[in-house]
């Protein structure tokens, strides 16, 4: 039986709701509704696609998947080059970064007047994500810079890792899976209380 007009809006309209809330909470730190609202509509949204499984789309939050991430990894060749971090401890390394930058994007036919954008360095691992049309394509590792692997179900299993943008456009975005020192302690205390030897350090998780 196929589903009728209105159920077919209403599976729509909580995939737009959930994704909303799923936006506030893990992009602008916020709740509209509590924890049990939101619990509720996935489950009624799961419902629904579990009757009519046509009604499922790629982007849908019940595609999101919540077991264990993927041990082995296929490779994805880098559709942009991924530069590695230099470290710089003094302001000859600073000019000698910025004469080396400048002369590549000169070879390159690039615009050489750039400005500086600084952030606090987080230790966490890069990922390089993919989207088209707004859908989630691929994950990747850094790897060599040129080929990565493949942790795209692995990056599916984070909640702040959107499966679907909010405009529908193609592009790749990098950024850094971490975990927090409290999330982290968390862990390692449900090491210890399986008998398991306790991680050493968030970015080895991560």
């Amino acid at each position: 039986m196929k589903p009728s007009p209105s159920v077919s809006e209403r599976a729509k309209k909580l995939r737009e709701v959930i994704n909303h809330h799923r936006y506030l909470y893990h992009v602008e730190n916020r709740s509209e509704i509590s924890d049990e609202a939101l619990d509720s509509l996935k489950d009624e949204l799961k419902k629904i696609e579990n009757q009519y499984p046509e009604l499922i789309t790629a982007d849908s939050p019940t595609q999101r998947v919540a077991g264990e991430p993927l041990p082995e990894f296929s490779k994805i060749e880098h559709k942009v080059a991924q530069w590695s971090f230099d470290d710089a401890f003094n302001k000859d390394d600073l000019v000698a970064f910025e004469k080396r930058a400048k002369n590549y994007l000169q070879k390159e036919g690039g615009d050489t007047d750039f400005e500086y954008f600084c952030e606090l360095k987080i230790d966490g691992l890069k990922i390089i994500l993919e989207y088209e049309n707004g859908l989630l394509k691929t994950a990747a590792t850094r790897g060599n810079g040129k080929v990565g692997e493949d942790v795209t179900q692995n990056a599916r299993t984070i909640d702040s890792i959107p499966l679907t943008l909010r405009q529908p456009i193609s592009g790749i975005f990098e950024g850094e899976v971490w975990l927090s020192k409290t999330r982290f302690e968390e862990i390692n205390r449900q090491q210890l209380e399986s008998g398991l030897e306790p991680y050493a350090n968030p970015r080895n998780v991560a």
